[in-house]
C-alpha cells in the first residue's frame, strides 16, 4: 500500500501534506457553512420578508422580470430539464473538477484562487447570517415555480437534502460569485482564444440556470459578481502581498514572456 502512496505523492506538485490541507481548509469552509445554516433556519419570517423586499425593489427599479422569464421556458421541457440539470451540477462538479486541474496543472496560481475562494465564501457567509433570504421557488404566490422539485421529484428542502442546503442562503448567489472567479481564472490561464472568450460565456450561462430554476433573483446574481470582484481583489492587494512566491497570481503569458527573456 505505501508504494502507490509514495508513487501518488510524487506525482502531486507539493506532496501529499499540501494536498491535505487544501481538503482540510474547503472543509473548514464547509462547516462554517453548516453553522450558518443552523443560525438561519429558525429566521423563516424574516427570510420570506427579505425575500419581498428583493420583488419590491426590482419592481420599483422596474426590473422584475424574473416570473415572466421562468414562465417563458416553461413549456420547453428541455430548456428546463438542463436548467434544472446544470444548476444541480455546475457549482459543486465543475467548481470541484477545474479547483483539482488547477492544482494539478497549473498549482502556481492555485494558491492565489483558493485564496480568493476562501475569502469569498467568509463574505458569502456573512451575508448569509446577516440577510437570510427566500428564494423564488420558495415565494410561489409571486408567480414563481420550483422547477428543481418536478425534476427530482423531491423538495429541495426536504429532510434528506437539508443537511446540504441553506434554503434561505438566496443573497449572494454564490454560482455567480463561483462561476465568476472560474470564468476570470480560465480566461487568464487557458491559451487556447477560443476556449478563453467560452469560458466568460459560463457566469452568463449560470444566470439564466438560476433564474430558470427560480433559486435567484438577477439582484443575488449581481451581490454574488460583487462578492466575486471583491474577492479577487482582497486576494491581490491584500494576501498576496503576503507570500508574492506563492499567492500571487501569475498570467501564461506573463510566465511565457518571463521564460523567453530568460
Amino acid at each position: 500500500m505505501a508504494r502507490p502512496f509514495r508513487y501518488i505523492g510524487s506525482r502531486l506538485p507539493r506532496g501529499w501534506w499540501d494536498l491535505i490541507l487544501q481538503f482540510g481548509l474547503f472543509y473548514v469552509a464547509y462547516q462554517a457553512y453548516g453553522l450558518v445554516r443552523g443560525i438561519v433556519d429558525g429566521k423563516a419570517e424574516l427570510a420570506y420578508a427579505n425575500g419581498q423586499h428583493i420583488i419590491d425593489i426590482e419592481k420599483s427599479l422596474g426590473i422584475y422580470f424574473e416570473p415572466d422569464l421562468q414562465k417563458a421556458a416553461l413549456p420547453h421541457d428541455w430548456i428546463i430539464d438542463a436548467a434544472n440539470w446544470l444548476y444541480l451540477n455546475s457549482h459543486f462538479t465543475i467548481t470541484v473538477t477545474f479547483l483539482a486541474w488547477l492544482y494539478l496543472f497549473h498549482n502556481d496560481n492555485f494558491y492565489f484562487v483558493r485564496n480568493m475562494f476562501m475569502v469569498a465564501m467568509g463574505l458569502a457567509l456573512v451575508g448569509y447570517g446577516l440577510l437570510p433570504t427566500a428564494p423564488p421557488r420558495l415565494m410561489p404566490d409571486a408567480g414563481f415555480t420550483d422547477t428543481i422539485a418536478s425534476f427530482t421529484g423531491v423538495a429541495q428542502d426536504s429532510q434528506t437534502a437539508s443537511a446540504f442546503i441553506n434554503k434561505y442562503a438566496a443573497v449572494p448567489s454564490m454560482h455567480i460569485g463561483f462561476s465568476s472567479m472560474i470564468a476570470g481564472t480560465a480566461f487568464s490561464i487557458v491559451k487556447n482564444p477560443v476556449g478563453r472568450y467560452l469560458w466568460l460565456l459560463y457566469p452568463v450561462v449560470v444566470f439564466f440556470v438560476i433564474v430558470l430554476t427560480a433559486n435567484h433573483y438577477w439582484i443575488d446574481a449581481a451581490a454574488g459578481l460583487t462578492v466575486a470582484i471583491s474577492s479577487a481583489l482582497v486576494a491581490k492587494f491584500a494576501l498576496a502581498p503576503v507570500r508574492p512566491e506563492q499567492w500571487a497570481f501569475q498570467p501564461e503569458e506573463a510566465e511565457a514572456t518571463a521564460e523567453a527573456t530568460a
